[in-house]
């Protein structure tokens, strides 16, 4: 089995592996269901306060449909951080090191995997909901294949970042408030709870360029309005944010390895 090969049955083993456990699944769906009626009122409020058909260039269709998807990306997320987290301070990670494996790809697949079954999951939820409450949105065969480019770079840049999160545990005692520190900027900076063509113009070119809104902000926009300009910037950014991280991760874990071996293990 070439290396390839094996990396992709790792992260199917995973998928199968969640999809065994589908009442836990299924639970996230519950709350995904309660989180996007809640934002769905108070979105029909806001439309209608202000008396405006679009806010930030979305009807108020769009914007279900957009916090449909930045939900289903957000809440899709694995606990990558704590997993390594715990294989560092338990001492498991030594003994992955002798597998004939790399421990980041490992992760990153068994991650993906893991990430499918739950995405698949939320976003048929956010479509019932949609669908029941303000109807379908204009789709194109070309911005669904642009979405679905898309969509994996941005899960594959949320990997990088909270492994790297995860690999802070080799210098802290506990990544548990990295981690929610991480999670509350994505949310909020990478246009989770309000797009972020809503935020004051002078911030909007910075938030647009952070890989925050390469994982939740892009993806989101790109499928309620396929823009095929729009859709080159994103993938240039997300191609960039990932190359800079992988070499952050690639030496950050380099430097993690050598303390174990100083260490002993």
């Amino acid at each position: 089995m070439n290396n390839i090969t094996k990396y992709i049955w790792i992260g199917w083993t995973s998928a199968r592996s969640n999809l065994a456990y589908l009442a836990e699944v299924a639970s996230r769906g519950v709350f995904l269901f309660v989180i996007l009626y809640i934002f769905l009122q108070l979105w029909r409020v806001t439309y209608a306060e202000t008396n405006a058909q679009e806010l930030g260039n979305l009807s108020l269709t769009q914007m279900l449909w957009y916090l449909g998807i930045t939900e289903s990306i957000v809440l899709s997320a694995p606990t990558i951080a704590q997993e390594v987290d715990e294989d560092v301070r338990t001492g498991a990670l030594a003994v992955q090191l002798i597998r004939p494996l790399s421990y980041p790809l490992y992760r990153l697949w068994t991650t993906l995997g893991e990430r499918v079954v739950r995405f698949g999951l939320n976003v048929t939820v956010s479509i019932v909901i949609a669908l029941l409450f303000v109807g379908l949105i204009p789709l194109s065969l070309p911005g669904i294949f642009l979405f679905l480019l898309s969509l994996p770079l941005a899960f594959v840049l949320d990997f990088l970042a909270t492994f790297l999160v995860g690999l802070g545990a080799f210098w802290l005692e506990n990544t548990t408030g990295l981690m929610l520190i991480y999670s509350r900027i994505t949310m909020i900076l990478g246009g989770m709870l309000i797009p972020l063509d809503l935020f004051p113009e002078q911030w909007q070119p910075l938030l647009k360029n952070l890989p925050f809104a390469s994982i939740v902000y892009g993806p989101a926009r790109l499928f309620v309005q396929p823009d095929l300009t729009f859709a080159g910037e994103l993938l240039l950014r997300q191609a960039v944010a990932m190359g800079v991280l992988s070499l952050l991760v690639a030496w950050v874990y380099s430097t993690a390895v050598k303390r174990i071996h100083a260490n002993g293990g």
